[in-house]
């Protein structure tokens, strides 16, 4: 079994995600997923340009197929930003 050590611990991540969210049960959806999803620690969604912000500990491909699978549309990643805790940017 091969062990992989990422240092997720100390980075936070922002990602955007485009996804289309049609009505408001799909907003309602979204929100419900990302709350109980233990790494995200904030989210926006804008409804209008179908876009989703996300900051958390996750490895962003991670968090996609998440969305991917319980959502069951095409989820795109537009801009991933990796932020250290000392290194306030």
């Amino acid at each position: 079994m091969k062990y992989i050590v990422e240092d997720i611990l100390t980075t936070i991540c922002c990602m955007v995600m485009r996804l289309n969210l049609d009505c408001n049960g799909c907003c309602r959806k979204m929100r419900r997923i990302l709350l109980n999803m233990k790494e995200v620690e904030s989210h926006a969604m804008d409804k209008q340009q179908c876009k989703i912000m996300v900051c958390g500990r996750f490895r962003p491909s991670d968090v996609a197929i998440k969305v991917r699978k319980k959502m069951n549309r095409r989820v795109e990643i537009l801009e991933i930003q990796e932020v250290n805790e000392g290194n306030e940017q």
